[in-house]
């Protein structure tokens, strides 16, 4: 069974999805809404604030915390379905970008509170994971809407941004599968201690490569570039995730092969890491 902190995400995205779903999709209300000069930009703020106003009425401290975080990537997914209905071709990209972003996000905070309801917080939405993957957003959403406003027909190959999405569902679902597979092993944290409980996961996607939930993340990230049509930072991404993920791989492992010795040296001549060139911490011979 779920933990409270989970359903309060749940009872908060659903209901944020079910009621912009109501008030803002339906094809005859953004003909109503369009014809009132700002209402299309400013109706889904308004609506936001009022979300925001009633669920400081219903919780507190952490659970309002949750509650809060929740119902924004409920809003940002709801905003990006909106996006990609009733904008022009261009934009719809970026709509299609916002629902995998949220729900992203929104998966991992779940995923803990099953998995691991004992440490879910606010830091398991990962929304904040560090000032790095911030800046990293922000170049993204600078290089569409420059490219964009410059080169808007870039912005129209949407069998190539489907690729993009394809990408990000193949990696996400690898990412998810190695979280619930690692069980109460897994952790956004790199473990400097060994707990009594933890155990070395070889089996299901773990038979596969040493590290599925980098890998989802590698290609999750990357395919989100796709997504938005963005030739630079797709490139970009590319590079900077694998820089990224060696390093954590080879701390990560050394911490491994301290935990588990021989058990993980063996495990790793059998299974690779995953990502391409990046073989993790070898003991010398």
């Amino acid at each position: 069974m779920i933990c409270y902190s989970g359903r309060i995400a749940i009872y908060s995205f659903l209901f944020v999805v079910t009621s912009f779903t109501i008030i803002f999709l339906p094809s005859r209300i953004f003909s109503a809404l369009s014809q009132v000069p700002g209402c299309v930009i400013f109706g889904p703020i308004v609506y936001f604030l009022c979300i925001n106003i009633i669920l400081k009425l219903i919780y507190n401290g952490e659970p309002y915390q949750i509650a809060v975080r929740a119902a924004l990537l409920g809003f940002i997914f709801s905003l990006g379905i909106f996006i990609k209905i009733h904008s022009e071709s261009g934009l719809q990209v970026f709509g299609v970008y916002m629902c995998v972003m949220a729900i992203f996000h929104y998966t991992e905070f779940l995923s803990i509170a099953i998995i691991q309801p004992n440490l879910v917080s606010t830091d398991s939405f990962v929304i904040n994971h560090s000032k790095e993957y911030t800046i990293a957003a922000l170049t993204s959403w600078t290089e569409y809407f420059l490219e964009y406003y410059f080169f808007s027909s870039m912005k129209t190959i949407h069998w190539l941004s489907n690729i993009g999405l394809i990408i990000c569902v193949g990696g996400e679902l690898l990412r998810k599968s190695a979280m619930f597979t690692a069980k109460s092993n897994f952790n956004h944290i790199v473990q400097c201690h060994k707990n009594p409980d933890h155990v070395l996961v070889t089996h299901g996607v773990y038979g596969l490569c040493r590290h599925p939930s980098y890998v989802g993340w590698f290609y999750w990230s990357v395919g989100t570039q796709i997504i938005l049509l963005n030739p630079l930072c797709t490139l970009a991404y590319a590079y900077v995730s694998w820089i990224f993920f060696r390093d954590r791989i080879n701390i990560e492992e050394l911490t491994l092969l301290n935990f588990f010795g021989e058990e993980y040296y063996n495990y790793q001549k059998k299974v690779g890491s995953g990502l391409p060139l990046i073989e993790g911490y070898k003991l010398e011979a």
